[in-house]
């Protein structure tokens, strides 16, 4: 059986979707990954033992012409290899992939990681996206949804109906053997803050830089860390010039990018995400693994990974003062409170986010398509 994985980067199935690939690889499917050139993940994906087809997709752009040629070239890749069957990922392969697979009279199932940007705004953009949505979300075998809020919008906003076929899962699960404590218990001599997010306004960024000017402004000695790539696409990130205005005035510290966040949360005290809507945050998931305590906004995707006052604090979305109380509330904290909350995270996602629950899922839809084509034929 051929299985065709489509995603906005190779980054994103290399860091979020491997061990989903390496399921597949094991039951003997034949797997291509078709995503934007990037040559260390392309030979990282080749290295499990899939194919990489490039393609050109302009992922935060809305030109109509290049979205309309990105859906051709799909349909293109869809007939020519001949699919089984295609899994999506992310927003415009979701929408046009769908298109795609319909014109390639080839079975496709979708995954919402999150709704993306428009949706926290109010435009013309948004309601072009709710248009499409509306159009291609009839098409999928089976949605998977990564929390219950968006699986509720998309049926309140008539994307979906009951005929639709929709599951929601635990995001896309957490490696719990790659994502664990360190084994003793150990507090900074300053307590550190340590926010991992693309620099996105709607990540929470300016509201975690209020909170930090508030505390400091206190005169509490703490650090503040962001961890994540700079994204300065249509206004929507934080301008270099802004962070380096940040950095310079001691409010946060900038730690750039990586492929392997394991240190960096080992060594801070407590992860935070103050993000104004997420599918399922996959950073949380990673702190609360590794026995972190947690602070996120009370927003749909991020109240699933954090149960206030077991292994973390919630606070309103788009208020850095809201944010700055719950790290006083924090810091107030002695050792025994912040190990104890930390292993209460670690107790959450094994119960709740292994990624062992996501794997099988995605199986079970893939055996219910491949007994449909047996009865077909």
């Amino acid at each position: 059986m051929t299985i065709g994985v489509v995603a906005n980067s190779a980054w994103n199935i290399v860091n979020f979707r491997r061990n989903l690939i390496v399921s597949l690889i094991e039951r003997n499917y034949s797997v291509y990954i078709i995503a934007p050139y990037e040559e260390e993940y392309k030979l990282i994906v080749e290295s499990l033992g899939c194919f990489f087809v490039p393609i050109e997709l302009d992922n935060k752009g809305t030109n109509p012409i290049k979205d309309i040629q990105f859906m051709r070239s799909l349909y293109n890749l869809y007939s020519n290899i001949k699919f089984d069957i295609v899994l999506h990922f992310t927003v415009k392969p979701n929408i046009y992939g769908s298109f795609a697979s319909y014109l390639a009279s080839i079975p496709c199932v979708n995954n919402v990681t999150g709704l993306g940007t428009v949706f926290l705004h109010d435009n013309i953009k948004t309601n072009i996206a709710k248009y499409l949505y509306r159009i291609a979300f009839k098409i999928p075998k089976h949605i998977f949804f990564q929390n219950n809020d968006d699986r509720n919008l998309f049926f309140g906003e008539r994307f979906i109906s009951q005929t639709n076929s929709v599951e929601v899962i635990p995001g896309s699960g957490i490696d719990l053997d790659y994502f664990k404590a360190e084994k003793v218990f150990r507090k900074n001599a300053v307590f550190t803050f340590l926010m991992v997010a693309r620099l996105l306004y709607d990540k929470g960024t300016i509201e975690y830089v209020e909170a930090a000017k508030e505390l400091k402004k206190n005169g509490l000695n703490v650090k503040f860390q962001i961890l994540g790539h700079i994204e300065t696409n249509e206004g929507l990130g934080v301008s270099k010039e802004e962070l380096q205005s940040w950095v310079n005035n001691s409010l946060i510290e900038y730690l750039g990018t990586t492929n392997d966040v394991r240190p960096f949360i080992n060594k801070a005290d407590c992860v935070v995400l103050p993000s104004y809507r997420e599918g399922t945050p996959r950073s949380l998931l990673e702190a609360a693994s590794m026995k972190k305590p947690i602070i996120a906004t009370n927003v749909p995707g991020c109240k699933e990974v954090v149960i206030e006052g077991y292994n973390g604090y919630l606070c309103e979305a788009k208020s850095g003062k809201s944010l700055a109380d719950k790290m006083r509330k924090m810091l107030s904290l002695g050792n025994t409170e912040l190990k104890e909350k930390g292993e209460n995270g670690r107790k959450l996602v094994e119960a709740k986010f292994d990624q062992k629950i996501v794997s099988e899922a995605y199986l079970h839809q893939i055996r219910k398509i491949e007994a449909q084509k047996k009865l077909l034929k």
